[in-house]
């Protein structure tokens, strides 16, 4: 699945050393050392993922909705709890639809990076973890 160009998100083909082709999307905030570990670790062995830059571009709620699927896990599991905190995005009472229209709206308060190869995402928290999908 590859990102949709978006203003701000740079975009490159995914290839595998051995010539596979595949498809493998960052979303990637160049300012977290984290997401900057992540995207390096993808590039040294050898992959050239699409890199969205998802303040510049969030996803859209569908978007989010199927990445959230995909990570197996509930919007409150990938909130930043100081900034969703910030923006009053802690409220028990917020319903999923509610908080990932929210997320939408403040991207800032997504966990980052998320790493996408066909039907399965990682959170790259620690970046290493991203292998499991590769």
């Amino acid at each position: 699945m590859s990102a949709t160009a978006r203003p701000g998100a740079r975009r490159s083909s995914g290839a595998h050393q051995r010539g596979e082709a595949l498809t493998i999307t960052i979303y990637h905030n160049p300012r977290c050392s984290t997401s900057r570990q992540t995207l390096k670790l993808l590039e040294e062995l050898g992959l050239k993922p699409n890199v969205v830059e998802y303040l510049v571009a969030p996803p859209s709620v569908s978007e989010l909705t199927r990445i959230l699927k995909m990570l197996k896990m509930t919007p409150r599991q990938l909130l930043r709890k100081k900034e969703a905190a910030d923006a009053g995005l802690d409220d028990p009472r917020l319903s999923d639809e509610a908080l990932i229209k929210k997320m939408v709206a403040n991207p800032i308060v997504i966990e980052r990076p998320i790493v996408i190869k066909g039907a399965k995402a990682a959170l790259g928290r620690p970046p290493e973890s991203v292998l499991a999908i590769l």
